[in-house]
């Protein structure tokens, strides 16, 4: 398995790649394939988007329908799809691939579904109820009669063990092997099928969990065993053990996909194990993240995080905020300075985890986004939606609910015809659906029932982009707005100007934009050791030492995957906090520690935080952490070649602006007709491939030198 992983990253070396765009799949044709490739796979709720990367720096996108009972089916189905296209047998277009990165949602869905294993929980003895006694803290403060959500191990199978560590990291009681033994006939007699082990100050001292879970396998027929202390060994027993347990719930069926998953794809052609996409926003192999599929909660989303870097020029330390709107759902991300900040707290449909995820808000408004009338006659629009099967109206496969993409076809922003993923939209459905769900229903005409669905989840969409960039101390007038997704560029101008932005970015390949950030992400791996101090008397030989053991460990991991000397990079943070502050803050470090430095960081973001700082208040520190990078080297590649004619008029079309510009005849461009350096004023409409961007009548837009669409909001007087 090391020659394996060593040889991919050799070859990937040896391919002369650049930043990703779009421009391969938008202009004319090319006529072949320079091997080798990569390839990036993102299965989403509605749509499997893969994009294929040649070492010539040409990029193809394709998207097939996702098929949610198997997430599998559709990975294989848009390579299917893709070698068809390509006219390649399936097996050259895996041999020839040097690196496929997936990123699923296998791991969040069975959480949702609530289709994970029966699992059984090994606690110290008193602590069996902590998993369901929580924190007692509501996410809505004022919402007293919302249940919690079922707890993933029951009473009867949270058995007790006895035995100690004490808050020093210290054995106070050894563990008692006869108390595992009697836990694991409880767990072969009522067929459990995970194991989850937490006790208690684990984090400091991991033996005890280690000793029950040697143990574990020896009495207990399963197979499946999680150790909090090695899943995440963090402070506060609640999160550890929620995070432990959910890793055992979600471990037989995720690791078994992926297992299965990469299996078949070795069998047929692909040279080398894939890579996972985690929720930090780095890629991991599956070897790697097999005892902690925890990691891979966000697994898609996260991808986000290399599609914009891609939108950054080199060294450019950019402001942006992503809006990737897809069937589905809108995932929203800030990058502030060229970082997206990476926290622990992450909660997925009410269970904690305690787990490096990139920050990310999640809202159900998307292509796919029904909108419905309630029994007092209000219009909605979410946040369930109508998923790949039956989908909008407008697919003819049975749906009859109204949706956004419906509405986008009866304002004439959408073209009635085939659609990028192999569907067919029709217009005379979409009308049918909107009259008959809302506009009788309202007493209103199709057309202002359609227009109040797009202003609905637009104005949803506002509320979502500020929840992580005015809430957290942002100006979002000093960003771009990126809207990626398939439906994206619908809307990214509009909320955009509701923000406050100058600037709105549409990439030519939003339709696929989590797919190639997984081919611009780096490999990543996350270490923390609780470490408690004071800032500014902390015993600085300690300090170094707990950063050495990690920095050790995260260099042997990157060992593992290939990556050493210049290809591997390491990083410092450390987790600081006033004087019985609750919740501590990440702060980054340079190699060197620099108290002074710490603290002035720190006070910096906790002033944008939260509005205020202690001067002079203690500080302590809580833990240290090294975060690992195996580098992707990224040669840039052809410049496109610039606008050297007028863009021709694919056609003139009537289309509804706003409440303000109604009905307007405006311009539609074929996108593959825009090239760099082309400026056009709006209104006017943009059809690619895997999208179709809108631009507002007082905005003017620009082909920059990436070959993406960036728009200027609000140029025109």
């Amino acid at each position: 398995m090391k020659d394996q992983r060593n040889g991919w990253r050799k070859e990937v070396d040896a391919a002369p790649d650049g930043p990703l765009s779009s421009r391969g799949p938008m202009t004319s044709p090319l006529p072949s394939l320079t091997a080798p490739w990569r390839i990036g796979v993102d299965v989403g709720g509605t749509f499997t988007d893969m994009v294929l990367r040649d070492s010539a720096g040409a990029v193809r996108i394709f998207k097939a329908p996702s098929v949610p009972a198997d997430p599998s089916e559709g990975v294989l189905g848009v390579l299917r799809l893709a070698a068809q296209q390509l006219d390649l047998p399936l097996s050259a277009l895996l041999r020839d691939c040097a690196l496929f990165v997936h990123g699923s949602t296998v791991a969040t869905n069975t959480i949702l579904e609530k289709k994970g294993a029966k699992v059984g929980l090994l606690a110290t003895a008193g602590f069996r109820d902590s998993l369901e006694i929580r924190r007692g803290i509501r996410e809505n403060q004022w919402d007293h009669r919302a249940p919690f959500p079922q707890v993933l191990a029951p009473r009867y199978l949270r058995l007790p063990v006895r035995g100690r560590i004490g808050a020093d990291g210290s054995e106070l009681a050894p563990l008692l092997a006869e108390d595992v033994d009697a836990a694991a006939k409880v767990f072969n007699e009522e067929g459990v099928e995970s194991v989850a082990v937490c006790l208690f100050n684990s984090f400091l001292d991991g033996s005890h969990e280690r000793a029950a879970g040697a143990r574990l396998t020896k009495s207990w027929k399963g197979q499946w065993v999680s150790l909090s202390s090695e899943v995440m060994p963090t402070m506060g027993e609640y999160e550890r053990s929620s995070t432990a347990v959910v890793n055992a719930y979600i471990a037989p069926k995720v690791t078994s996909y992926l297992s299965a998953l990469d299996q078949q794809l070795r069998q047929l052609g692909l040279p080398r194990s894939l890579l996972l996409l985690q929720s930090n926003g780095g890629a991991v192999s599956v070897d790697q993240v097999a005892n902690r599929p925890v990691m891979l909660v966000l697994s898609g989303p996260a991808a986000g995080v290399g599609a914009l870097k891609g939108c950054a020029a080199p060294g450019e330390q950019p402001n942006l905020i992503s809006m990737e709107i897809g069937g589905t759902s809108c995932d929203v991300m800030v990058m502030a300075k060229g970082e997206v900040p990476v926290a622990d707290e992450l909660v997925i449909d009410g269970y904690h985890l305690t787990t490096p995820s990139v920050e990310i808000h999640t809202v159900g408004a998307g292509g796919g986004t029904v909108a419905w009338v309630d029994d007092a006659g209000l219009m909605h629009a979410g946040p369930h939606g109508a998923g790949a099967r039956p989908g909008p109206a407008a697919y003819g496969l049975g749906g009859e609910n109204p949706t956004v993409t419906d509405a986008q076809l009866v304002l004439g922003r959408l073209r009635p015809g085939p659609l990028a993923g192999g569907v067919t939209l029709d217009g005379k459905l979409a009308r049918q659906a909107i009259e008959t769900k809302l506009a009788k229903p309202l007493g209103m005409s199709v057309e202002d029932a359609a227009a109040g669905v797009i202003r609905l989840l637009e104005q949803n969409l506002l509320h979502a982009v500020e929840r992580l960039s005015i809430e957290r101390g942002h100006n979002p007038a000093t960003f771009t707005l990126v809207a990626a997704g398939g439906a994206g560029p619908m809307h990214g101008v509009e909320v955009a100007r509701a923000l406050g932005c100058k600037r709105a970015l549409l990439p030519r390949a939003a339709g696929a934009f989590c797919a190639l950030g997984m081919l611009q992400s780096d490999v990543r791996q996350d270490y923390m050791h609780v470490f408690l101090a004071d800032l500014d008397t902390v015993d600085r030989a300690g300090l170094e030492a707990g950063f050495a053991e990690l920095e050790t460990r995260a260099r042997e991991a990157l060992g593992r995957e290939g990556f050493a000397n210049g290809s591997a990079a390491l990083s410092r943070e450390v987790d600081l906090r006033y004087d019985g502050q609750q919740w501590p803050v990440r702060v980054a470090l340079g190699m060197g520690f620099d108290a002074a430095a710490a603290r002035q960081a720190f006070e910096a973001e906790h002033q944008r935080l939260f509005g205020h700082i202690q001067p002079g208040g203690k500080i302590g520190i809580t833990a240290l952490r090294v975060i690992g990078r195996g580098l992707l080297d990224w040669t840039p590649g052809a410049a496109p070649s610039p606008q050297a004619s007028a863009p021709r008029l694919r056609e003139k079309r009537k289309v509804w602006i706003d409440p303000v510009h109604g009905w307007r005849e405006v311009p539609v461009y074929d996108g593959a007709e825009l090239r760099p350096g082309c400026r056009l004023d709006g209104p006017l409409l943009i059809e690619e491939r895997t999208t179709t961007a809108f631009v507002g009548p007082r905005d003017r837009l620009e082909v920059d030198a990436r070959d993406d669409f960036l728009v200027h909001v609000g140029a025109i007087a």
